[in-house]
């Protein structure tokens, strides 16, 4: 028998202010230079990797990754 009582808890929520400072503060103070510009550019700014790639002169794969590991390093720092 499944348990339907706990299907999709996620917890008591944060409210959305505090929510909203932890991540600037994770974006400001655990990314690297490199990694805060590419999440800034892709998120807040709205390019696209093409776009990111094309203004740095590197291959959009290098921005993928550099996105990538970023949004790691924020999903890690932002768990508990």
């Amino acid at each position: 028998m499944k348990n339907t009582l706990f299907n999709d808890y996620q917890g008591p929520r944060l409210p959305r202010q505090v929510q909203l400072k932890r991540v600037k503060n994770v974006i400001e103070q655990e990314l690297t230079p490199l990694q805060r510009e590419t999440v800034l550019a892709y998120y807040f700014q709205g390019l696209n990797i093409c776009q990111i790639a094309q203004e740095r002169g590197v291959n959009k794969s290098t921005v993928c990754r550099t996105l990538h590991r970023a949004e790691k390093r924020l999903q890690r720092c932002l768990r508990y």
